[in-house]
């Protein structure tokens, strides 16, 4: 017998049989945990099933393999970004992606901590996208695959830290890396220090470094291909970066 009860954020859920739906979630000691919800197609059930909700999920599986049935009591209602297209869309973005990225049902208390700290960011339009960005580079460190931005790769230097070496995920000075510019990725300053500014561009190419090594180490070694939401969020942000 399995069981447990763990405050969880909903990542989706989907209709399962007649009145039942099946939701994963994001538990804070657990990890990600998929479960059967008797009448989880009921209006009541409905605002504790949406992307982003707090719950507090009571799971109970007769064997460890197996799927399991769950309860859920909402706990906090999800951001309210039913009118912000922008922060909805990122919303839904980082909820698959945290799906798709982590395993389930293995430990990962620092990507519920973020993933809350993201969620209360939403309100705030332009502080969002950064977190969010930041929130992608702190799964690849949940899956041991971190960029390493501490010091120039070359030189050991930790100033002017502008590139991102390809191969080994480490910074690279502006000075080291200019004769390869063309094959380094763009190190937006937000990602060194929480006090950086952001300039054009910088959110762009924040999406771009962490969408290389999220393709490089998850997607691809499974054959997908990054989701279509994570796609349509890089270029949302692209062409309202280029408005303003």
């Amino acid at each position: 017998m399995t069981e447990f009860e763990d405050e969880a954020i909903v990542l989706g859920a989907k209709p399962y049989g007649e009145s039942g739906a099946i939701v994963h979630v994001l538990t804070e000691n657990h990890g990600v945990y998929a479960a059967h919800i008797a009448g989880g197609a009921s209006r009541r059930m409905k605002a504790a099933l949406q992307p982003g909700a707090g719950v507090l999920f009571r799971f109970r599986a007769r064997h460890a393999e197996q799927l399991g049935a769950a309860s859920l009591e909402a706990s906090g209602a999800g951001p309210d970004v039913l009118d912000d297209a922008f922060a909805l869309l990122g919303l839904q973005c980082a909820c698959l992606m945290t799906l798709q990225v982590l395993p389930e049902r293995e430990r990962h208390c620092g990507a519920y901590y973020a993933l809350s700290a993201l969620l209360g960011a939403f309100a705030i339009s332009d502080i969002w996208p950064a977190i969010y960005v930041r929130y992608e580079a702190g799964l690849l460190e949940e899956l041991g695959y971190g960029l390493d931005l501490s010091a120039c790769a070359v030189t050991g230097s930790r100033d002017d830290l502008v590139y991102v070496s390809p191969k080994s995920a480490r910074a690279v000075s502006r000075e080291a890396g200019e004769p390869y510019r063309e094959k380094l990725l763009a190190l937006p300053p937000f990602l060194l220090s929480s006090q950086s500014g952001l300039s054009g561009g910088d959110i762009a190419n924040g999406l771009k470094l962490t969408a290389f090594f999220l393709e490089r180490h998850v997607f691809h070694p499974h054959n997908k291909p990054l989701p279509d939401v994570r796609l349509r969020l890089a270029q949302a942000l692209a062409d309202s970066s280029e408005r303003n």
